[in-house]
């Protein structure tokens, strides 16, 4: 009974958020495309990314932009190159032209409440990609189960080094939402046990100075006192084990990523990480492209073969319809099952260096 109330409860709140989309969508994005002389059967839908660095985001930005034409969409695709004010004027534009949905990647979660708010009062849904956006009603949020990334990685660590050991955490950006939830999905898991965290340092906006810096900082404040070095993702993964190697350590101290990149996948086959954190962003990003285009031309949350939203609340309880995907951890046993027979990276490519 308690399960059919909170579903009833559930149900309600997202019928109510959709209403009242529909409801200003209708009374705004209908006029503004009469004037503008645009064709209203054309869906209209403008992502901005917070960059492209990162191998992962190209995938995304094509699987996305692909599945939406197909469904008979267009789609303006921007980046902000880690910027926050660029994307606030990227997101202001989007919102002046009356884009029928508008799709972000947030470069700081919590700094685009008055762009979001502005988006919506006309009428127009704003969906969180991959990461949620704070202090502010979205329409949407897509993306890969951050918190059991982080768990994944501990799980690792642990069964790497069943006796314990010194951990440290180069973690992402502290705006960016999904790096925390990746952390405390992390620490939630390893506070039980003879692990213990003697660094933690958090990488601004991504960047490539920054992660040099972090990993420099890491290895003087701990006096090479390592055993696992946990990593925001597969890049800063790969400056730590640069810097392991520079100590000849490499292959020494457990390593664990996310993403699922091309060099990280080849370093766990050679030996140099441990594992990193497939998150199946073709799906993701597929997903997410077939709820932009449904809810912008119909307003309903549905996408083909794809879960029913849940509600995830921001931390200051905004209630926002949820969809969540679950990541896998690869290691070297399971590395061809994953992700060489799912075609996410071929054979040849992820055993380049080793010969198989």
């Amino acid at each position: 009974m308690m399960r059919r109330m909170r579903i009833s409860i559930t149900s309600a709140l997202l019928a109510s958020l959709l209403l009242t989309a529909c409801a200003e969508r209708k009374q705004d994005g209908t006029e503004a495309s009469e004037q503008s002389g645009q064709d209203a059967s054309k869906i209209r839908i403008g992502i901005t990314f917070d960059t492209f660095v990162l191998e992962r985001w190209i995938r995304d930005r094509d699987v996305f932009v692909d599945t939406a034409q197909k469904m008979g969409a267009e789609v303006d695709v921007q980046t902000a190159n880690g910027d926050v004010q660029t994307q606030k004027e990227q997101i202001r534009k989007f919102a002046d032209e009356n884009m029928d949905a508008i799709v972000v990647v947030a470069t700081d979660c919590y700094l685009l409440t008055d762009e979001v708010e502005d988006a919506r009062e006309k009428g127009i849904p704003v969906i969180s990609y991959d990461r949620l956006i704070q202090d502010v009603q979205t329409d949407l949020y897509v993306t890969v189960d951050s918190e059991a990334v982080g768990m994944l990685m501990a799980q690792n660590i642990q069964a790497s080094l069943p006796d314990g050991g010194n951990v440290v955490m180069i973690c992402g950006p502290e705006m960016d939402s999904n790096s925390a939830d990746v952390v405390n999905g992390f620490e939630t898991s390893l506070q039980d046990g003879p692990w213990d965290v003697i660094y933690k340092g958090y990488v601004e906006s991504w960047a490539a100075e920054n992660s040099v810096k972090v990993v420099a900082d890491a290895f003087a404040g701990t006096d090479g006192r390592i055993d696992a070095i946990m990593c925001g993702n597969d890049g800063l993964a790969g400056y730590a084990i640069r810097s392991l190697s520079e100590r000849q350590l490499a292959g020494d101290v457990v390593v664990v990523g996310q993403d699922a990149d091309l060099e990280a996948c080849q370093r766990i086959v050679e030996g140099t990480q441990s594992m990193t954190v497939y998150k199946p962003i073709n799906d993701l990003a597929r997903t997410a492209a077939e709820y932009t285009v449904n809810l912008a031309r119909d307003g309903v949350l549905s996408g083909a073969d794809s879960p029913e939203p849940d509600v995830k609340e921001t931390e200051d309880g905004h209630a926002v319809p949820y969809v969540g995907l679950e990541p896998v951890a690869v290691t070297a046993e399971n590395m061809d099952s994953v992700i060489v027979d799912s075609g996410f990276h071929s054979r040849e490519e992820v055993y380049l260096n080793v010969g198989n």
